[in-house]
């Protein structure tokens, strides 16, 4: 709807709030930030200015101009320098070593947009920020301005972690115990949520004491934004990424241990387009090249509706070959059309045949299946012919699917994964929990056709449709989460 709609009076829209959106250079936290961005700009007449690391601007937009800019979609970006501004490699640099030197050189470099924002006569109202970057709070309280955390996880992973670093009613030791024994399908309780298993909740809690975990440094991450909401009144407000309906237990949790947490969510571009339309959402900013979408749009509108199994892990998941050959196997095996997003690093030349034997026919003639590198993933999520997701689950991933009525084959691997199939099997009935090899993690062939089975059934395809209903109608005008963005801006605007 037109900015000017929403705005609460002639001075608010004069002299409307300004929200500096900041956020790690992660595809899975630039998106969300970016749909926030849109949607303050949109929905409230917001201003606002996006920064991200210098590196990843450079990755989404090649030569980045001098200063600020503006994209193809209206967000205007300032960029931080993360101290890396070449680019991080993960295979030749330390990730350890990088959150140490972001926390540094990212607190002087942030600090000077915030200088230049001032000096220009375009003050900032409130600093916004996403995961894994806690330091920036400290920068907004330096310059006098107020800051709220952006939750971009389920609100139930971040009730696990309040309650596991506070240790409400004996939350942590419950969760010590469980992974001591390594009992994965043991019973931990948690304030306020139903029963979980210990693979429901977040990964990098239910490592066992003396084990090795490369990422006991994320861990401190988030250790670092329970103690600031556990800070009583100068705690900031958290901007959730989810809706009343999907997740009313967490944030009931939350709210009753002093933690003010705004759903807002699902916060996915394409729903703000006012006729529905997924080409009206939020342009491209992505880290990684595109495939022509007519490579598979134009084949996936050749195919029956409901049909085509769409399978991808993420930006950040890596592919085992044997687990490359079961899904092959599974999909050469299968009856169902298919369209795999599996960039090349992730392959070698030894999966071409397993690949090639998915993807044609036996008789070598019609083309049953497309492979791509990178894709629109909400285009095709919103295709009719688009049956089910075979998915990691990143939160993200997971928004999309619910809010696009696509039942889900969830196969977590780490972070709050596990607790996202969960909200999708157990919570919302949306999908199913993909059994994988205790021994390597894979995901076999006949397990995942098992899962595409009960995926497309009529039960689970009503549930989903019914979620995708109440999920566009929450942040519809007058939704629960639309409601709770506009009192929030109206907060700031007021102070």
């Amino acid at each position: 709807m037109p900015a000017a709609a929403m705005a609460n009076s002639g001075e608010e829209m004069n002299n409307p709030p300004h929200f500096l959106v900041v956020t790690y250079p992660a595809q899975g936290h630039i998106n969300p930030a970016r749909h926030l961005a849109l949607r303050l700009m949109r929905a409230t007449g917001a201003r606002v200015t996006l920064s991200t690391a210098v590196s990843a601007v450079r990755k989404m937009f090649g030569e980045m101009p001098e200063g600020e800019f503006v994209d193809g979609a209206g967000v205007r970006y300032a960029p931080y320098s993360d101290g890396y501004d070449d680019g991080f490699d993960r295979n030749v640099h330390d990730s350890a070593t990088y959150m140490t030197n972001v926390r540094l050189v990212g607190a002087r470099t942030l600090a000077g947009v915030l200088d230049r924002l001032r000096g220009e006569g375009r003050p900032v109202t409130r600093v916004v920020y996403t995961l894994l970057l806690t330091w920036v709070s400290g920068v907004a309280r330096e310059h006098g301005v107020p800051s709220a955390l952006y939750w971009i996880q389920p609100a139930s992973v971040l009730a696990a972690y309040f309650h596991y670093f506070r240790d409400t009613d004996g939350a942590r030791r419950a969760v010590a115990a469980a992974a001591a024994r390594r009992d994965r399908m043991g019973i931990v309780s948690v304030p306020g949520l139903p029963p979980l298993r210990l693979r429901d909740l977040p990964s990098f809690i239910t490592v066992a004491d003396g084990d090795d975990d490369p990422y006991a440094f994320v861990l401190d991450s988030f250790r670092d934004i329970v103690d600031v909401l556990a800070a009583g009144e100068s705690a900031p407000a958290v901007l959730a990424n989810t809706f009343d309906a999907m997740e009313p237990e967490a944030v009931a949790s939350l709210r009753r241990h002093g933690v003010d947490v705004i759903p807002i969510g699902p916060v996915l571009s394409f729903l703000d387009a006012g006729d529905g339309d997924v080409t009206a959402g939020a342009g491209k900013a992505d880290l990684f090249k595109h495939d022509d979408a007519s490579s598979y749009l134009d084949w996936l509108d050749t195919m029956p509706a409901r049909s085509v199994v769409y399978i991808s892990f993420g930006s950040l998941s890596t592919m085992s070959r044997r687990q490359i050959r079961e899904v092959s196997r599974a999909m050469a095996d299968g009856d169902h059309p298919f369209l795999w997003v599996l960039r090349k690093d992730n392959r070698g030349e030894d999966d071409d045949a397993s690949l090639a034997a998915a993807t044609f026919a036996a008789d070598g003639g019609e083309r049953r299946g497309v492979v791509v590198e990178w894709c629109d993933q909400v285009k095709v999520l919103a295709h009719p012919s688009v049956g089910c997701f075979v998915t990691h689950c990143g939160w993200n991933s997971t928004l999309e699917a619910v809010a696009s009525g696509v039942p889900t084959v969830c196969v977590p691997q780490w972070t709050d994964q596990g607790t996202n199939a969960w909200i999708v099997v157990e919570r919302l009935g949306v999908g199913v929990r993909a059994a994988v090899s205790r021994e390597d993690g894979v995901l076999e062939a006949d397990e995942l056709a098992r899962c595409i089975d009960v995926v497309t059934s009529e039960a689970v395809r009503g549930n989903a449709a019914a979620w995708r209903e109440k999920a566009r109608a929450a942040v519809a005008d007058g939704g629960s989460s639309e409601m709770n963005l506009r009192a929030f801006v109206g907060k700031v605007g007021a102070n």
